[in-house]
């Protein structure tokens, strides 16, 4: 059954753990599909992970564009939320509606997701009134990287824990069907999930979170260049992928591959007769 902003609202109302994991193409997207994820997250990760840039700055629209449309041809049920990347929302309220309407038209996200607080809840607003559902994101924003001096927790003294109460009631009243916290304590994230009539979504927020999402590659092993704290890996796919193009290398300079069942015939009578 198709995952919709409704079934986030009845997973809170019922008490039921949410879960979301990023996905970037077709063939990755169609297994997280397939596996029963709630939703999938095109994120703007996909500049470190698949791009290879040092943070998401660098990622553009069509970059986003680009990879929330080969995740939507793969995933069939979960809620595909398309990531808004840096500069894409923050240069007027017309620009970001029409950009979150690029990922729904173009892209073929379900909805989108916005970095930022109370300084944004007038472009949630008006994204929403587009008839846009946007799942709201406060904690660590990776987009304010600079602003904030690094990858720090967020909320951790009288006054941020304060901001990040306000922020996440600000982005519910604005109109977001969901919020994601990222690098907040787990006591302030569990106050804040019970506070809230909305989902919250924790990536490195503790276990009283509505749901949790993860960056896959992190999740399975696949990127080794940093490992957040708050990161667990459910496999180790990428030992197992090294493994494999070893093995390939090894059969084809050993002329062990390929075997006469992965070849095809013809009549010999035409060869010889060439």
């Amino acid at each position: 059954m198709k995952n919709t902003v409704m079934t986030f609202k009845e997973a809170k109302k019922n008490g039921e753990k949410l879960t979301m994991l990023t996905a970037y193409d077709y063939s990755t997207a169609k297994i997280v599909d397939e596996c029963g994820i709630n939703s999938i997250l095109v994120g703007d990760s996909l500049g470190m992970v698949m791009l290879g840039y040092e943070d998401t700055l660098s990622v553009t629209m069509d970059d986003m564009i680009h990879h929330t449309k080969a995740v939507a041809k793969g995933a069939k049920n979960a809620l595909i939320v398309g990531d808004m990347p840096f500069m894409s929302y923050n240069t007027g309220i017309r620009d970001a509606v029409i950009n979150a309407g690029r990922f729904m038209s173009e892209g073929r996200a379900n909805c989108v997701k916005l970095e930022g607080g109370k300084e944004i809840c007038d472009v949630i607003e008006k994204i929403v009134e587009a008839k846009i559902p946007v799942c709201a994101h406060i904690g660590l924003t990776p987009q304010a990287v600079n602003a904030f001096g690094g990858f720090k927790v967020q909320g951790k003294n009288m006054d941020s824990a304060k901001k990040l109460i306000k922020d996440a009631l600000a982005v519910q009243k604005a109109g977001a069907f969901a919020v994601v916290l990222e690098c907040v304590p787990s006591e302030l994230a569990s106050k804040i999930t019970d506070m809230l009539d909305i989902p919250t979504i924790g990536i490195g927020a503790g276990p009283g979170c509505d749901g949790q999402v993860l960056v896959n590659q992190d999740m399975l092993g696949l990127y080794d260049d940093f490992t957040p704290k708050f990161v667990r890996k459910f496999a180790n796919t990428g030992d197992v992928m090294r493994e494999g193009i070893k093995s390939y290398i090894e059969a084809v300079s050993d002329g062990s591959f390929p075997e006469e069942k992965h070849c095809f015939k013809i009549d010999p009578e035409i060869i010889k007769n060439l």
